[in-house]
């Protein structure tokens, strides 16, 4: 039997047992507190210990991404390694035309690269303006390289022959090959084109023949029998009547009418998506300034699991190094392309003139040339016209210019006649693409006459294996 105070007593216990566990939990509270501190200052504690492990590491995985981005963000990343090469068969003095070979196929993806990095990075920094102009340039850096190596070691030839294939492969390669894959892609159909902007560059090229045409007249008319004298003073005065027509369509593009490419850019972005919609007459082409920046060229070539619009991991610092870098490995190649292209051409069997003309054009705009055709696939023919014609117009009316003057400030005796096969090439291609732009309309029919056109030409100039040596006077 319990007792009378045996529940007073159960109670009790349970009170008192209640309250030593209460106890006992504010009690650890405080420990569990102090250990998660101590942990937490144990952690910083250390990380302070070791301050330098996060910039190297940091460091290390940068260097890491952009050497990942330039070398490997690029379908051309296998061409990389004839780079190397070509320095090992210049140093080991291997044949002639190895070191030309690899020297030529070395300048395709660094000539891509370049416009990649002038276009992702500077010139979206430095703003529409001053980035479009540098973008171009940077655009033509293999071209105008090759151009200063001729003009150092005085092959007036190699200089002409090579600006002057780069304009005809703009014009009939370039032009024509992106409008016979885009036509026949549309099968069927006859898209629209921008004939407005297409015309301010015509009109620019049509007095850059002009001012090629004059000197090879003057030459066969003039009343003395030496009119070197004259052709000389001739080139140099349109030399310069050709740099003012240049920037005088740059400030007719980006003062007087810049209303026009303004409207422009905002139709081309309210209508990107529609394949349609891209081909209309709103769609902007800035033929003179930023062909380059607008097409995007580059990153046609990037890798599919690469997105285009993923944020850059390389800074405008790191830009500039990759560009002055990048330039310097051009101009290496560039001079062993210069030294050793006429015993490449006996030892390959190839012309001189065929070498200049047509292998290198193609070679240092390989990169524009693709993304040209990539972009008339789409539909996008106004950038296609922006690629061929604004490269080609700034090539005649400000690269050519330039040297010239260059030659002149440098007592190197260079003129605009370009002897009458070259001009009159020149001729009959500026008049061929004017015709076939003249009712704003394409199809794969234009695109394949130009192509055709560039073949016959081509076949040209290889069947013509004399080099003539014209004489050399001072300035």
């Amino acid at each position: 039997m319990a007792s009378p105070n045996s529940g007073d007593v159960g109670a009790a216990g349970d009170l008192l047992r209640t309250g030593l566990l209460a106890a006992s939990k504010d009690e650890e509270t405080p420990a569990v507190e102090t250990t998660a501190t101590s942990t937490s200052s144990g952690r910083l504690a250390e990380h302070e210990m070791t301050p330098t492990r996060s910039p190297v590491r940091q460091g290390v995985r940068r260097a890491a991404a952009e050497l990942q981005e330039v070398f490997l963000g690029t379908k051309l990343f296998p061409l990389f390694s004839a780079v190397p090469l070509a320095v090992a068969a210049e140093h080991f003095r291997f044949a002639r035309a190895w070191v030309f070979v690899f020297s030529l196929i070395g300048l395709a993806p660094l000539a891509e690269r370049v416009s990649f990095l002038s276009d992702r990075h500077i010139a979206d920094t430095a703003g529409p303006t001053a980035g479009g102009l540098l973008n171009a340039t940077c655009g033509n850096v293999p071209e105008l390289i090759i151009a200063l190596f001729a003009l150092h070691k005085e092959k007036m030839e190699i200089l002409k022959w090579s600006l002057l294939g780069s304009i005809l492969s703009n014009l009939l390669l370039v032009l024509g090959s992106s409008l016979l894959c885009g036509g026949l892609a549309n099968t069927g159909k006859e898209r629209p084109l921008d004939r407005r902007q297409a015309d301010v560059s015509i009109g620019l090229l049509m007095l850059g023949v002009l001012c090629h045409i004059l000197p090879l007249l003057s030459k066969y008319t003039a009343s003395t029998g030496d009119s070197t004298g004259s052709v000389l003073g001739l080139s140099r005065l349109c030399a310069i009547v050709m740099l003012i027509a240049y920037f005088g369509g740059l400030v007719f593009q980006l003062k007087t009418h810049r209303q026009f490419f303004v409207q422009e850019e905002s139709s081309q972005s309210s209508s990107s998506n529609s394949d349609d919609e891209v081909t209309n007459n709103s769609q902007p082409v800035r033929l003179l300034v930023s062909a380059s920046q607008q097409t995007n060229t580059s990153r046609a070539y990037q890798p599919r699991n690469q997105p285009a619009n993923r944020p850059s991991v390389i800074g405008s610092a790191s830009t500039v190094i990759w560009l002055i870098g990048m330039t310097v490995v051009i101009a290496v190649l560039s001079n062993y392309v210069i030294t050793t292209i006429e015993e490449a051409s006996d030892a390959l069997g190839i012309p001189v003139r065929f070498i200049s003309i047509i292998l290198l054009p193609v070679v240092g705009n390989a990169a524009e040339h693709t993304g040209a055709i990539i972009f008339a696939f789409k539909n996008k023919i106004d950038i296609t016209l922006g690629i061929a014609l604004g490269s080609a117009t700034q090539i005649l009316l400000l690269v050519v210019p330039v040297i010239l003057i260059v030659s002149w400030v440098n007592g190197i005796p260079m003129d605009l006649d370009l002897n009458l096969v070259e001009t009159g090439s020149l001729v009959m291609t500026v008049f061929t693409t004017a015709f076939t732009l003249q009712d704003g309309k394409w199809h794969y029919l234009k695109g394949f006459n130009l192509t055709l056109c560039y073949i016959v030409i081509a076949v040209c100039f290889f069947t013509i294996k004399a080099v003539p040596t014209p004489k050399k006077v001072q300035a």
